[in-house]
């Protein structure tokens, strides 16, 4: 036997080794996401967002203003760079897991636990790479998970001050995006299902908690009085519209599931919920019935609407997280309930199979990113898709000095976004349709932009004088060239560029202009169709 100082050692040493093999793997993924971040290029919803970044408003027409927060305050430190834009993407990461961690650890008090929901994080593409790319639904995972955080700690003490911390967190959620929504019903079933339903609906905490929420969204509610509520409007088309059902998009979003968070941890997840649902419920547990209902209600409301409508690859990115905190304590709580120890194994196999083939994932797809010359998926490379702007922007900058053009015109708001991130507002650029969009912006310097001639880059598709702007613009427009955007030898897309004088675009039009509407009337297909432009979504 070991003298007993040395057993003390021995088991301190073999408690310490997960939290040291958790902590090198975090540290090693960020470092890779900090790479990633610093060496590609913005994407064009990303590069949309930092034009936020640079305003002083509210809100906004798409989202929020909270991603502009973030963004503001990475590039307040690093500068107009890819890594500065990036950075509090790297930081919501590193302090979700945290968060993450503590809730496992404070249920189960089990290390292993928290190492496998840490770990899960890591192997699931959403997470383990994309909290790098710049997304309303960055600071909402963040804010969500430290919301139920809040909770976990108000089930754990019983201390109802803890509402108010959760009140906190869900205003911030809201301040990030409106999907936040979709948690409510999971809220309202943990303090409604257990038994303590009753000493909470006559405590004015939980209230107290829904008032500070509403006034932290302020806001966005000051923002849409002043507006005639657009940012509703907008985002109720997906909401409310009607389609018809297609397996397509159905099989679409059970295919990005599989992709992002991964193809052997989607259904460990899924097994895992389910277990914790069956649980919270039968035995009214609140926090398993928190976790399990912030996966559940989302994720089938989501599925629903797949089968009429293409689901944005952001989408469900609040929810999973809940779903690795609900499969970790899962795991912890399948020995103590006496499930046969074949099963507990199993089970443990794999999770452990998913982590590993999980992260292998992240890091394939990082290098393929990052290093790789070929371009395996064609135009419909999720990064490629929206890369290779180089020899857009340089044909532009050469037309500019060719022309004596002294501003920058374009019809899209992607493209707008591109042109302002490459020339960093050395040049003025203007979107000059939908410019309900940019309410309360500030107006580029018109100096250069009255009576002076300017240049027009706009989608190939798009530059159709049967379309607006062109039918509402009364410019003298004088074609120049056409340019293709390559990524990896494939061109992604082709983009006109043309001179035009004799107009000096209306940057606050009426509402019943069609230069300031967000939605187009295309008289070019059969019958009219409305087409709804989004950051997270290309919809038609």
């Amino acid at each position: 036997m070991a003298p007993p100082d040395s057993f003390r050692k021995e088991t301190q040493n073999s408690a310490l080794k997960p939290w040291l093999g958790v902590i090198a793997l975090v540290a090693a993924m960020t470092v890779l996401r900090g790479v990633y971040a610093g060496l590609t290029d913005l994407r064009t919803d990303e590069a949309y967002y930092w034009t936020w970044s640079k305003e002083n408003v509210l809100s906004f027409l798409d989202h929020p203003p909270m991603i502009a927060w973030f963004v503001r305050f990475g590039t307040a430190i690093f500068g107009d760079t890819s890594f500065g834009v990036r950075f509090s993407g790297l930081v919501a990461m590193l302090l979700t897991q945290g968060l993450l961690a503590d809730i496992v650890w404070r249920v189960t008090r089990d290390v292993r636990s928290v190492v496998m929901a840490v770990a899960m994080m890591e192997a699931s593409l959403y997470y383990g790479l994309l909290m790098t790319k710049v997304a309303p639904d960055v600071p909402l995972v963040l804010f969500v998970t430290a919301m139920a955080w809040a909770l976990v700690r108000l089930a754990e003490s019983g201390d109802a001050r803890w509402w108010l911390a959760a009140g906190v967190f869900a205003g911030l959620a809201a301040l990030s995006k409106f999907t936040v929504a979709l948690l409510l019903p999971a809220v309202l079933a943990f303090m409604w299902v257990p038994a303590w339903r009753g000493r909470w609906l006559r405590s004015p905490y939980p209230w107290a908690a829904a008032v500070i929420a509403v006034l932290l969204f302020a806001p966005v509610l000051v923002w849409n009085m002043q507006h005639d509520w657009a940012s509703f409007r907008f985002q109720a088309v997906r909401a409310t519209a009607a389609h018809p059902w297609s397996l397509r998009t159905l099989g679409e979003f059970i295919g990005l599931q599989f992709g992002l968070v991964g193809f052997v941890l989607l259904p460990v997840v899924l097994v895992g919920v389910a277990l914790t649902a069956w649980r919270g419920f039968r035995r009214r547990e609140a926090v398993a019935i928190l976790l399990s209902t912030a996966v559940i209600v989302p994720f089938f409301y989501l599925l629903w609407k797949s089968l009429s409508l293409r689901v944005g690859d952001t989408w469900p990115t609040l929810i999973w997280p809940f779903g690795f905190a609900a499969t970790a304590i899962n795991l912890s709580m399948l020995r103590k309930e006496g499930w046969s120890s074949s099963f507990v194994a199993m089970s443990h196999r794999w999770v452990r199979i998913a982590i590993v083939s999980g992260i292998a994932f992240v890091v394939a797809v990082c290098f393929y990113y990052l290093a790789m010359p070929f371009n395996f998926i064609g135009r419909t490379d999720p990064v490629g898709g929206e890369a290779g702007y180089e020899p857009v922007i340089a044909r532009t900058e050469a037309e500019l000095q060719k022309t004596g053009a002294t501003w920058i015109a374009t019809s899209d708001y992607r493209t707008y976004a591109m042109l302002r991130w490459f020339f960093h507002d050395r040049v003025p650029v203007v979107q000059i349709n939908e410019r309900g969009r940019y309410q309360g912006f500030r107006e580029p310097d018109m100096g250069l932009i009255a009576g002076h001639a300017g240049l027009y880059v706009g989608l190939k598709p798009f530059d159709n004088p049967a379309i607006p702007p062109w039918s509402s613009i009364p410019a003298k427009r004088e074609p120049l060239e056409t340019v293709d955007r390559v990524w990896r030898g494939i061109v992604m897309d082709s983009y006109a560029i043309e001179k035009f004088s004799g107009w000096t675009p209306e940057l606050s039009p009426p509402p019943d202009s069609p230069l300031f509407r967000w939605r187009v009337l295309a008289g070019i297909f059969e019958g009219p169709v409305r087409v709804v432009a989004s950051p997270d979504s290309r919809l038609t």
